[in-house]
């Protein structure tokens, strides 16, 4: 099935992200585009058609255009960002995603994070963080339940968003940091736990039934490649300094 990475070039202003758990550390814009690229042609190389949006500059979070939106088989959600200075962000992801699906969206006061939602079958986690609320939830919840998705509540705490602490390795195993989110919120599901010495470990990008994983967590890939797993190792290190992880920079998504 043909598939779509809608992407974004790195913004010159990188630098002024926004941060909420890490301190702020100068960032190797060369560097970081050069990372980027490479990212782009691996997701090119596992079957994907990379489309990139419109440059914005002046939003230094741009790039991280997972948060943007949630794509499903029946329509994309277009999301509301927790940070206000992302919102402006939000117009051509839904413009270039009304290509190909029917789009829907999330309204104040509810805010939400495409990076605080995974999907897992005709299960949807959503992660209450700073930058996604309750509302945000109970909103996702009211569009998918009458297409008989279940919509899950997952408390985080400790890192930015769901997706930092928990991804799917499949449709019913996932990576996470219990010290994050609770794995009792997942049941039944199984989890592999990442290694503690690796607490940012947990995210994963799957593609074409590989996973794409950052180089920064070596004992956690061991561990997946122990349980079978096909790992893509990619280097994020200059993004991993504006909070952003491998599922960030991308939406993917079947073209059909």
């Amino acid at each position: 099935m043909p598939l779509i990475a809608l992407t974004r070039e790195i913004s010159d202003s990188l630098a002024n992200c926004e941060l909420t758990y890490l301190e702020r550390v100068p960032i190797d814009l060369a560097r970081a585009r050069a990372q980027h690229d490479t990212y782009q042609r691996t997701l090119e190389a596992l079957g994907c058609s990379v489309r990139e949006l419109p440059p914005l500059p002046e939003s230094p979070d741009a790039v991280f255009v997972e948060d943007t939106a949630v794509v499903l088989d029946e329509m994309a959600i277009v999301a509301r960002p927790g940070a206000r200075s992302r919102r402006a962000e939000i117009a051509s992801a839904a413009s270039a995603l009304a290509t190909y699906r029917r789009l829907v969206t999330i309204d104040p006061p509810a805010t939400l994070d495409g990076g605080d939602v995974i999907v897992m079958g005709r299960t949807v986690f959503v992660g209450v963080t700073w930058r996604t609320n309750l509302a945000g939830a109970e909103q996702l919840q009211q569009l998918l339940t009458p297409l008989s998705y279940e919509v899950r509540p997952v408390e985080v705490r400790g890192c930015l968003h769901l997706k930092s602490a928990a991804t799917a390795l499949d449709d019913q195993t996932l990576l996470l940091n219990p010290q994050w989110v609770a794995p009792s919120d997942f049941a039944p599901r199984a989890y592999i736990e990442v290694d503690p010495s690796e607490p940012s470990a947990a995210n994963v990008l799957r593609v074409s039934g590989r996973l794409v994983y950052d180089a920064a967590h070596p004992a956690t890939a061991a561990r997946l490649r122990e349980r079978g797993y096909d790992l893509v190792i990619v280097d994020n290190s200059e993004l991993a300094k504006a909070e952003g992880a491998i599922t960030c920079c991308s939406l993917v998504f079947s073209q059909d």
